[in-house]
């Protein structure tokens, strides 16, 4: 199963990705979750990413293209992935078929997940990152036991750059902008898939398998 997951910052992605990596046995790939890596890393790339990334800009093509051709060539996604976070524009898709082509392959599905932008700037200035373990909380939805300190390795909480209410308005704002059109690109290929983000995760899941189940 070769998907990718799309939809604006805080529309619930990641929680969606984590239940269909577990459904079809396949690694989930975050481009974001690359760049901070090599970022810890101390690479050159790493640290010209984050620079981008904190600003609520798209990190350059070219840089993100070889990322993604680079992990493409590890073993674990022959028999599929979940890429989330990628393709950001329309040249990032291109690419992206440029690089399938080359091996082969072809997309199983394109996951759309909306929702209002109101919920998205709730949801997202309310996220607390462990800085240890990278555990995600959520001041509303799902605070820690004691207030800024992880429950699973008593880390420190805090709110990332590119979680900031203003950030979440600028990266809104490219989203509309370069990566909604993607969107369009896709939406003649007969493997798009439209969920409602506002929806319980449990009835966006169910409703996202059916399709898929319908589809393939």
């Amino acid at each position: 199963m070769r998907i990718i997951i799309m939809g604006p910052p805080g529309v619930g992605k990641g929680t969606e990705a984590e239940l269909l990596i577990k459904d079809f046995n396949i690694p989930h790939i975050s481009t974001g979750n690359i760049f901070r890596e090599l970022y810890r890393d101390k690479t050159t790339v790493g640290k010209i990413a984050k620079s981008y990334i904190d600003k609520g800009e798209l990190v350059p093509d070219d840089i993100t293209n070889e990322i993604v051709r680079n992990r493409l060539s590890k073993p674990d996604v022959e028999k599929g992935f979940l890429f989330d976070g990628y393709p950001r524009n329309i040249e990032q898709a291109e690419a992206f078929d440029r690089i399938l082509d080359e091996k082969g392959w072809k997309l199983n599905a394109v996951i759309n997940i909306q929702t209002s932008d109101e919920l998205i700037i709730k949801r997202i200035s309310g996220r607390r990152v462990c800085e240890d373990c990278g555990s995600i909380y959520h001041l509303e939805n799902n605070p820690p036991e004691i207030d800024g300190v992880c429950d699973k390795c008593d880390g420190n909480l805090i709110q990332r750059d590119d979680d900031s209410q203003e950030t979440v308005l600028r990266r809104l704002r490219i989203y509309y902008d370069q990566t909604e059109p993607v969107i369009g690109y896709y939406k003649h290929s007969g493997i798009m898939i439209n969920a409602d983000g506002s929806n319980a995760i449990s009835k966006n899941h169910a409703d996202i398998m059916k399709a898929l189940g319908e589809m393939n």
